[in-house]
C-alpha cells in the first residue's frame, strides 16, 4: 500500500475506475450473447437485439473499453450471422 497521498487516490480512482468497465463490460456481454442466442433461435426480435448489441459495442469502443477494430469485427459477424439465418 502506498504512502504518498496522491499515490493513495490514483489506488481508489483505478479501483473504481476498473469495477465500473467490469460492470461495463459485463453488460456488452451479455447483450451480445442475447443476440447471438436470437439469431440462433431465428427468432422474431433478431434484428431488435443485433440494434442494441450494435449500439452497445458502437458505445464501448468510444469508451476504449473494446479497440475500435474488435468493435467493427464484432458487429461485423453478429450482422453476418443474422444475414445468413434469414436466408
Amino acid at each position: 500500500m502506498p504512502n504518498i497521498k496522491s499515490a493513495i487516490k490514483r489506488v481508489k480512482v483505478t479501483q473504481t475506475k476498473t469495477l465500473q468497465n467490469t460492470v461495463q463490460k459485463s453488460a456488452l456481454k451479455t447483450t451480445i450473447r442475447k443476440s447471438k442466442e436470437a439469431i440462433a433461435k431465428n427468432d422474431s426480435t433478431a434484428p431488435e437485439t443485433l440494434k442494441s448489441a450494435i449500439v452497445a459495442i458502437d458505445k464501448a469502443a468510444a469508451k476504449n473499453l473494446l479497440h475500435k477494430n474488435t468493435a467493427a469485427r464484432k458487429k461485423s459477424r453478429l450482422t453476418k450471422a443474422l444475414n445468413a439465418a434469414n436466408k
